[in-house]
C-alpha cells in the first residue's frame, strides 16, 4: 500500500490511489532504459483500458526528448497532466544514464503532482510481451549489459497471478547463460508445475554464445525485445490495482553492474556480486531467493538443534543482506547469509545439508562471502560459534579464523540453559 510522509500528501495520494473504483484511471509509462525512448498512456474506464504509445529511437537524446514527449502525448489524448492517476517508470536494469533519466523525470512529475510512481522492471517488461504470446509459459528473459554479458531473469505466466518472479534479475557473461539455464531449471519447473513450455526472449539473446546449449524443448520467442512503455504500464496496471505504488522520493533505478571496471581476473571470480554458472554437473553458486528459501530450512533444521525459522530467512532477504545458495540441479546443497557492517562482514548462518558435508561446499560459500566483502572495502569476516561445535571450530581455524571474544549466554542450550559463544574474526591479508 502506499506510505504517507505527511498528512497533507498523504491525503492527495490516498485520494489517487483508491479512484480506480469510481471514475477514470490515467497512467503515464516512461521507458528510457535502452537505446529506445517510449512513452505510453493508459486510460482505464470500467472493464476496459486503451494504451497509446510513442517511441524514438537513438543512443543519445533521451533526456532532452523525454518531456516533450509527454507533452504531446498528453495533448494528444486531451489530458492535462493534472488528471494523471500515477506514473510508471521503467526502473532498469540497463543504459546507466538511460534509467536515472526515467526515474528522475518521473520523480519530479510525481512531486509536482502529488501522485504516486510505480516502478517496473526491464526484465519483466520483456517478459509480459512473452507472455502475451505464448501464454502459461516459463519464461527466459534477457538484455543487452554490454561487454558480453547480459541481464537475465526467469518469469513463470501464472493464470491468477500474472509474472511470477522465478529467478530475481542477475548480470551474466553471456556464453554462460545456457550452463546457468541449465542448472536452475529443474528448479524452476518444480515451482511452476503448471506451465506449459519453455521461452526465452529479449536482445539478450542475440550475443554470442547466449543459446549455444539451451535445454531442448525452448521456444524462441521475439529476440529483438526490449522493454517499452506500453509493457511497463501494461504491468503498472495491475500494481496500481494492487495498491503496490511507492511515494516518488522514495523511487530509485534498479543497478545490476555495480562496478565497471574490475581486472579481469575480478570479473571471473563474479567479484560484484555477478553469479558465475559452473561446468556441467557442478554446483551452480547463485544469490539466494524466496523460492530457495523451503529447501533452506530444512537444511538448517537437519543441521541445528536451534535453527532459524522462516521468518528469520524472509527477514534477512528483505533487509538486502548477502545470501548464496549452492544447487545441483533441484537440490539444494548449502547456504549462507552474512550483512556487512561498515568494517566486517558478519556471517549470520553457514550450513551444507548432512549428506554433502566434507565435499568442499562449505569452503565455496565462505569464499563467496570473502569475495563480496572484500568488493565492499571490509577488512575481515566475523561470524560466532558454540563451544561445543567442535567440527565448526576446527573448520575456521583452517580457513583462517582465530578467537577474538566470548559472548556470555548467547545461544539457548535447552530447558532453560545458555551457551556462551565464541567471537572468531578473520582479517584480510591487505597487502
Amino acid at each position: 500500500m502506499v506510505a504517507f510522509c505527511s498528512a497533507c500528501s498523504g491525503l492527495a495520494l490516498s485520494r489517487r490511489a483508491s479512484s480506480y473504483n469510481t471514475c477514470m484511471t490515467h497512467i503515464l509509462a516512461l521507458e528510457t532504459s535502452t537505446t529506445t525512448c517510449s512513452v505510453a498512456l493508459l486510460t482505464e474506464q470500467g472493464a476496459s483500458a486503451a494504451v497509446v504509445q510513442r517511441q524514438l529511437e537513438g543512443t543519445a537524446g533521451h533526456a532532452a526528448n523525454l518531456l516533450p514527449m509527454v507533452s504531446a502525448l498528453l495533448a494528444e489524448c486531451g489530458i492535462e497532466r493534472s488528471a494523471l492517476s500515477a506514473v510508471a517508470f521503467g526502473q532498469g536494469p540497463g543504459a546507466f544514464t538511460g534509467i536515472r533519466v526515467a526515474c528522475g523525470v518521473a520523480q519530479g512529475m510525481g512531486l509536482a503532482l502529488q501522485i504516486p510512481l510505480i516502478p517496473i522492471g526491464a526484465l519483466p517488461a520483456v517478459a509480459v510481451q512473452a507472455a502475451g504470446r505464448l501464454p502459461q509459459h516459463l519464461i527466459l528473459a534477457a538484455l543487452d549489459a554490454r561487454m558480453d554479458e547480459a541481464y537475465f531473469a526467469a518469469y513463470v505466466d501464472d493464470v491468477v497471478h500474472g509474472l511470477v518472479v522465478l529467478q530475481p534479475p542477475v548480470l551474466l557473461p553471456a556464453g554462460q547463460l545456457s550452463a546457468f539455464i541449465v542448472q536452475r531449471l529443474p528448479l524452476w519447473r518444480s515451482r511452476s508445475p503448471e506451465a506449459l513450455g519453455v521461452c526465452y526472449v529479449g536482445e539478450g539473446w542475440r550475443l554470442a554464445g547466449a543459446t549455444a546449449s539451451l535445454p531442448l524443448g525452448c521456444v524462441a520467442d521475439d529476440l529483438e525485445a526490449r522493454p517499452t512503455a506500453q509493457s511497463v504500464v501494461t504491468l503498472a496496471l495491475r500494481d496500481w490495482h494492487a495498491g503496490q505504488t511507492v511515494l516518488p522520493e522514495h523511487a530509485a533505478p534498479l543497478y545490476l553492474r555495480d562496478r565497471v571496471a574490475f581486472t579481469v581476473a575480478e570479473r571471473a571470480l563474479g567479484d560484484g556480486g555477478n553469479p558465475r554458472a559452473q561446468a556441467p554437473g557442478q554446483a551452480a553458486l547463485v544469490p539466494m531467493t524466496a523460492t530457495d528459501v523451503p529447501d533452506a530450512l530444512e537444511i538448517e533444521r537437519a543441521v541445528q538443534s536451534f535453527p532459524w525459522t522462516f521468518k528469520n530467512f524472509e527477514d534477512a532477504l528483505a533487509a538486502g543482506y548477502e545470501a548464496w545458495v549452492l544447487r545441483k540441479g533441484a537440490e539444494l546443497l548449502g547456504f549462507c547469509i552474512a550483512m556487512q557492517a561498515p568494517d566486517v562482514a558478519h556471517i549470520l548462518v553457514i550450513a551444507v545439508a548432512p549428506d554433502h558435508q566434507r565435499q568442499g561446499y562449505a569452503q565455496q560459500l565462505l569464499a563467496q562471502i570473502t569475495r563480496s566483502a572484500q568488493a565492499q572495502s571490509a577488512e575481515g569476516l566475523l561470524l560466532e560459534v558454540r563451544p561445543s561445535n567442535e567440527a565448526a571450530l576446527a573448520f575456521y581455524a583452517r580457513e583462517g579464523f582465530n578467537q577474538i571474544g566470548v559472548r556470555r549466554d548467547y545461544y539457548p542450550a535447552g530447558r532453560g540453559a545458555r551457551e556462551d559463544a565464541y567471537v572468531l574474526k578473520k582479517t584480510f591479508d591487505q597487502s
